[in-house]
């Protein structure tokens, strides 16, 4: 097992401290302030370990962006049938919302980096394509199971699922409420069953 030196486990240290606060607020709502004291550094001891508070902003959303996949994917591996992995994927991102402080960090920061701010955009942009390829990779291996409608286009399928749910959060936050995560749930998984499962 390879031991991390002190500066590495420091540098893990801010970004895992920072990563609720830019998730939360995002990049220009995050100051240099909030960001010493979430961390408990002066600035110089950021500066050490990042180039710049963009560098650090990437860094976390990818540690958030990490462990909100890994809730998403609780215990997918023990589940054979593709199309019961992609049911209780969708019941993991509507159980398990709140992994993150702040919500999704995909959704926040495509929002946060409408703006212009390239980084954070081409970050944003790899873990949506990360999330289709995943999503694609269960449907692609049900079909050749014989599990999944061979007449599926598994790329549509991805985005629908990611549209639905995305969108249903950000409705479920205005309103303050989950009912749209809940319909969202019930109108997937309903027509997971009835036109994507095969039919023996």
């Amino acid at each position: 097992m390879k031991i991390m030196k002190k500066g590495d486990r420091t540098r893990e240290r801010i970004i895992r401290q920072a990563a609720p606060l830019f998730n939360q607020r995002g990049y220009e709502g995050s100051s240099m302030q909030e960001i010493m004291a979430a961390t408990s550094l002066e600035k110089g001891g950021i500066y050490r370990h990042f180039e710049s508070k963009q560098e650090l902003a990437a860094e976390a959303f990818d540690y958030a962006w990490a462990e909100a996949l890994r809730a998403r994917r609780h215990d997918l591996e023990r589940i054979e049938n593709s199309v019961d992995q992609l049911i209780q994927f969708i019941a993991n991102f509507v159980e398990r919302r709140g992994s993150v402080p702040g919500g999704c960090p995909l959704l926040n920061t495509a929002m946060d980096s409408d703006d212009g701010n390239t980084v954070l955009r081409a970050r944003a942009c790899k873990a949506l394509q990360g999330w289709q390829n995943f999503l694609s990779e269960i449907i692609a291996q049900g079909m050749r199971r014989g599990e999944i409608n061979s007449k599926i286009d598994k790329a549509k399928l991805a985005n629908v699922i990611i549209a639905s749910l995305e969108g249903a959060i950000m409705i479920s936050r205005l309103e303050q409420n989950v009912e749209a995560l809940r319909d969202a749930q019930t109108h997937l998984v309903n027509y997971l069953e009835t036109k994507v499962r095969a039919q023996n």
